[in-house]
């Protein structure tokens, strides 16, 4: 939960924060958080590998999610705090080492949680919970925001150091209580012959079912990542509501938790995959009627927004869900269990996936004119503005949508991938 905290200003606040408030270039801003994105992208192999061949008495994931943490504390301090001078070459570094750490933490951590259960269903639930509270610390983060307003303190200044704080105070206690309660269960080794070297990495490159999967999180994630970087853009320069922006938050995020249970009922009815491609269909239709949205109709642009954000918890569990099947698949052809390196691989595309959405979010309204630092725009700079906010994300939920129509693993064949794990099993 505490992660989550930062999670959601470091996508709606950092890209305009440096761009608005520090007078960044909106596209110096989007290419350097893009490229710490790709940095950091050559160790994520690297730490799944190690993070599934660690042997403590302490497990496997633990030693790797303590030894980021202090750094990715530093990382936000530094990021969210800023001293004076300020440069894209700050920005680089800094926004390189929080995505490093950050990967030393959440690498292990969601490898974790993938082992956690065996079952179809019950995996559902875990990724639900977890992505609950996720979205649980977004609601601090905006209920910290509404009480610097009620103290008329509300500067981006002010607010990003609240969250650093806030995340100082929460993560060291809470991540203590996790790794003391919850446990890590034992890896699964098969018998018979395996693939090894290139032959083991080929054997996971080409499941069909993580190639669709991985196709799929590229384009929703991307399209969530596009909206979030411009929604306060739009806000302030298009409808002319700034204030709203907090407010718009924290229903948003209240709407997406309580529609969790929903989306869980669907997903057991027809399918986890089936669930998350209606999911995304239901965000990216809502998302298409944002570009016909102008000044003064803040309250009716949030609405839409929320219902529209009503998924965005599902697409996350489910997808997180989908992930720890397609680890059954694997372990299955390759003979032994490689959460780790699948999630390293998973992390990848995530990544990428996050920067190509701001890359698309700040370059291409560039392109056509819009600079939020420029006293005014003509109404060409506003109309790109509004079609990257809104057509371009429901396009990209609808065909992540049909990548994932036909997914190869459902409840059977999961169960049936179970069985054989089963008997192959060493004990």
């Amino acid at each position: 939960m505490s992660y989550a905290v930062v999670a959601l200003p470091l996508a709606l606040f950092v890209p305009s924060f440096y761009a608005d408030e520090l007078g960044l270039p909106l596209a110096t801003v989007g290419y350097a958080i893009a490229a710490s994105r790709v940095l950091d992208i050559l160790l994520d192999p690297l730490i799944g590998t190690l993070s599934d061949h660690t042997r403590t008495r302490f497990g496997r994931r633990k030693p790797w999610i303590v030894a980021g943490t202090p750094f990715f504390l530093l990382a936000v301090w530094r990021l969210l705090v800023p001293g004076e001078g300020v440069s894209s070459t700050y920005l680089l570094g800094w926004t390189a080492l929080l995505f490093v750490s950050f990967t030393l933490v959440d690498l292990p951590y969601k490898a974790w949680g993938a082992e956690l259960s065996t079952d179809y269903g019950e995996r559902s639930r875990i990724t639900a919970w977890r992505e609950a509270f996720g979205f649980a610390g977004q609601l601090v983060f905006v209920a910290v925001l509404l009480l610097l307003e009620l103290a008329g303190r509300d500067t981006a200044h002010v607010q990003l150091q609240a969250v650093a704080w806030t995340l100082a105070l929460t993560l060291p206690p809470l991540l203590a209580l996790a790794l003391w309660v919850v446990p890590e269960p034992r890896p699964e080794e098969l018998r018979g012959r395996r693939p090894h070297g290139w032959g083991s990495m080929r054997v996971m490159i080409k499941n069909p079912a993580l190639q669709r999967l991985l196709i799929a999180v590229v384009l929703f994630v991307a399209a969530v990542v596009v909206q979030a970087t411009l929604h306060r853009l739009v806000l302030a320069h298009v409808i002319l509501s700034p204030e709203v922006f907090t407010t718009l938050l924290l229903v948003e995020n209240v709407v997406t938790i309580a529609a969790v249970p929903l989306w869980m009922r669907i997903s057991r009815r027809v399918g986890k995959h089936r669930a998350l491609s209606a999911a995304a269909l239901w965000a990216g239709l809502w998302s298409l009627a944002l570009p016909f949205f102008h000044e003064g109709q803040a309250w009716e642009l949030c609405a839409v927004l929320v219902v529209r954000g009503s998924s965005f918890a599902s697409i996350l569990f489910l997808a997180n869900s989908i992930a720890a099947d397609v680890v059954d698949d694997d372990t299955v052809a390759a003979g032994h269990q490689r959460t780790g390196l699948l999630f390293a691989l998973w992390a990848v595309t995530y990544k990428l996936a996050i920067a190509l959405g701001i890359l698309l979010a700040t370059v291409i309204p560039a392109s056509f004119g819009f600079e939020p630092s420029a006293p005014s725009h003509d109404e060409s700079a506003k109309f790109a503005l509004m079609g990257v906010y809104g057509w371009l994300p429901g396009i990209m939920m609808g065909l992540g949508a049909l990548a994932l129509w036909h997914f190869p693993i459902d409840e059977a064949r999961q169960r049936t991938l179970r069985a054989l794990i089963a008997e192959r099993v060493v004990r």
